[in-house]
């Protein structure tokens, strides 16, 4: 079991590195097999040096600044150490390794839990009633006076080029963990704002598709449009916007809370910064909304559209119906094999039933072709 145990933990560390998106280009940084980087900063500058949880903890506490651990999937145990090392509440603890919860923010003694929700466009090459539109991952932030512990689910959410980012602006690096906090949370929203983009497209390619359906010209709009799967793909639009919808709209409070509510372990400074996330996220908010209302609309327009062809193909069929109720009543009638017919002995006689009821027959199809039934 030993062998067993020692040859997980070569493995996983390679693909944690190769994955994650806090592997810094000099190489692993801590030993455990879900932190994939462990900085120390001061003064807004990471101090150049590859060092463990624990010796980051211990050289923080030593000399000042903050660290920033992040993980990447971790399990009970492997998270347990460095939830002991910084007090980190069970609760917060077991919500960060089980992952699946909605977007909030939680305040323990001296420690802020907050969850987000990545949201992730799936490009497609075309829309189809299975097709997946957006991807969610979670991102869960750890903030202390002296730390910030973040925990990725998903294959969504990369860090690493934010963590590159806030290393080249020392001055707001500065102000602490919570610039960090900040930046996630930024990061996150305008995430959002580049889906709703994408998803707008989507609509508004399934608009087109289900109102110029009806005039392309061809002259079956309607049944085309029944035809076509669009109620599908717009039921798969709308739970796709529902997912979206459940990891921006939670968002509001703990942003708002962010944003307006003095607290020592955010920055002032830095929480001005949080009203503009705050604002980002209530006109994502605002969009998403509007995104399931007008779907709905849609969804009606092409249920109309539908009832309208069914409509259509069952004043055809009782059109024709019509038509062919004529000779079958006139073949009717002289089957009965009376002796006294009407021309039943001439010699035009059945060239003569013939052209009328011919003619009976053209002229039914011409009242309904003239009121649109054909």
């Amino acid at each position: 079991m030993s062998m067993i145990r020692d040859l997980r933990a070569a493995v996983r560390p390679a693909r944690r590195r190769d994955d994650s998106p806090y592997r810094t280009d000099a190489g692993p940084a801590c030993a455990n097999s879900a932190v994939v980087d462990c900085g120390v900063y001061r003064d807004g500058r990471r101090v150049p040096a590859h060092l463990s949880p624990a010796e980051a903890i211990a050289g923080v506490r030593d000399e000042g600044g903050f660290v920033w651990i992040g993980l990447h999937e971790p399990n009970e145990a492997e998270f347990a150490g460095i939830a002991q090392e910084f007090g980190l509440h069970p609760l917060a603890v077991e919500d960060a390794v089980h992952a699946h919860q909605r977007p909030k923010l939680e305040r323990y003694d001296d420690t802020l839990f907050t969850v987000f929700k990545t949201v992730h466009y799936v490009e497609h090459a075309e829309l189809t009633s299975t097709s997946e539109v957006v991807e969610t991952g979670e991102v869960m932030c750890f903030t202390g006076p002296n730390f910030i512990v973040t925990v990725r689910h998903g294959g969504q959410g990369s860090l690493r080029a934010l963590r590159h980012r806030l290393q080249e602006d020392q001055e707001r690096l500065a102000k602490g963990p919570s610039a960090v906090l900040h930046a996630i949370a930024d990061q996150v929203v305008d995430g959002y704002m580049a889906v709703a983009g994408a998803v707008q497209d989507d609509i508004d390619e399934v608009e087109i598709d289900v109102f110029s359906s009806g005039t392309n010209g061809k002259g079956t709009g309607a049944k085309e449009t029944a035809k076509g799967g669009d109620a599908g793909r717009i039921y798969q639009l709308k739970r796709e916007v529902l997912e979206f919808k459940r990891a921006v709209s939670p968002l509001l409070r703990p942003m708002q809370l962010l944003s307006e509510r003095p607290m020592r372990l955010v920055d002032s400074d830095i929480q001005k910064y949080f009203r503009d996330v705050a604002d980002h996220l209530a006109r994502v908010n605002e969009q998403v909304l509007s995104f399931d209302d007008l779907l709905n609309s849609i969804l009606q327009a092409n249920l109309a559209q539908a009832a309208v062809a069914q409509n259509e193909d069952m004043r055809k069929i009782t059109a024709w119906a019509a038509i062919f109720a004529v000779p079958t009543m006139i073949a009717g009638i002289y089957g009965m094999n009376f002796t006294y017919m009407p021309e039943l002995h001439w010699k035009y006689g059945y060239p003569a039933m013939m052209l009328v009821t011919v003619t009976i027959c053209l002229g039914i199809h011409r009242g309904f072709k003239r009121n649109g039934w054909l």
